[in-house]
Parts: C-alpha cells; structure tokens; sequence
C-alpha cells in the first residue's frame, strides 16, 4: 500500500490515465485509428466532390458548345436563310443552354472552393440544397428546351427549309444533341448532389461518414 504522500505525487495513476493509449482489437492505438479513418473520410469526401467536380465540367462544356452551335447555324449562310432566332424553339435551346453553362460554370467555382478547403462555398445547409434545387430545376428546364427544340428540327424536315439550306438543319441537330448530352451530365451531378441531401438529412452531413 502507497503512503498518501506517494499518492500526492502521482506515483499511482488512475487505471483510466494508463490505459489513455489503448489499443483497438486489431492492435492500433486508439488515436491512430481515430486518425486513420479522418483521414480516409477526408480522401473519400474529396474524390466524391472531384467527380462532382467532373460531371459539372463536362454540362458546362457541353451546354456551352450547345448554345454556340445554335447561334452560329447561319454564319456562313446568306441573308435569305432561316436564322436560329426565327424559331421559338430554337431560342429556347439557346437560352436553357446558356443558362445552365453559366450556373455549370458557377458550381464548378464551388467545387473547386469545397475540395481546396475543405468547406463549402455557403453555410453546408444551405449548400447541399442550394446544389440539389439548381439542379433539378436546371435538368428539366434543359430538358425541355431540347425536346422542343427536337420537335421543331423534325418539323423542319418535313418542310423545303432543309432541303434548300441544309447546312442550317444539320447544325442544329448537332446543338441539340450536345444539349441533350449536357442535360444527361447535369442529371449525374443531380443524383449526387441528391445523395448530399440524403445524407445530411439522416446524419448532418453533406457525406456518408
């Protein structure tokens, strides 16, 4: 048995301070395991917003290349050819298109912001549905921008305007598809950012930790 003064001066610690570096039941210390699996939380939640990261890239380039394509169908036409600008529809794949390159162009700022620092652009509240509204929004305004515009190339086809100025028709095939194609990534950013909502409903997180 210690003396009170032994115990005075901490020769005896308490059970709880010796074993403060317990190990987990496959031999790691506790705090290494600890700092282990942040780290592999950190790796996951980055490689999960540089693919977000991926499919905001490729609706920016795609919605972008859209709306360029549309706009230049008559440049190298004459003046008596039909202009995009002629057909609603036509305007509309335009106009979603542009939209969604620049509101692309914005979320890749913010993914860029969240895998440098660790942190999201707003309050993560407000980010995981600020992402997941967007993009709903934004897939189904592009959506429908290019099934117009579908229907209106189709229309064209039935008539003389592609037979005489071909060229016009061709292209804004082309602009449509790349539409759709834009459409199609923005749906994949959709789905993720929709598991961000999931998540941080079920556990106040943005990701699965």
């Amino acid at each position: 048995m210690r003396s009170p003064q032994a115990l005075r001066n901490g020769e005896n610690s308490s059970p709880l301070r010796r074993n403060s570096n317990f190990s987990t039941p496959s031999g790691t210390p506790h705090h290494a395991a600890s700092h282990f699996h942040s780290t592999v939380t950190v790796h996951k939640l980055r490689r999960f917003n540089s693919l977000i990261l991926l499919f905001r890239l490729a609706a920016f380039c795609f919605s972008l290349t859209s709306s360029v394509f549309m706009i230049t169908t008559n440049s190298r036409s004459s003046s008596s050819s039909p202009h995009w600008y002629d057909f609603d529809a036509f305007r509309f794949v335009v106009a979603a298109n542009a939209i969604v390159a620049v509101y692309s162009l914005f979320e890749m700022v913010a993914s860029v912001w969240e895998i440098s620092r660790d942190t999201t652009l707003f309050p993560e509240s407000l980010q995981v549905w600020f992402d997941f509204g967007h993009d709903q929004v934004f897939a189904y305004l592009l959506l429908s921008a290019n099934s117009a515009g579908t229907e209106m190339a189709r229309t064209l086809r039935n008539t003389d305007t592609c037979t005489a100025t071909n060229a016009f028709c061709v292209q804004s095939d082309i602009s449509i598809a790349l539409g759709f194609a834009g459409f199609l990534f923005l749906g994949f950013s959709s789905l993720l950012s929709g598991f961000r909502v999931v998540c941080f409903i079920i556990n106040g997180s943005r990701f699965h930790l």
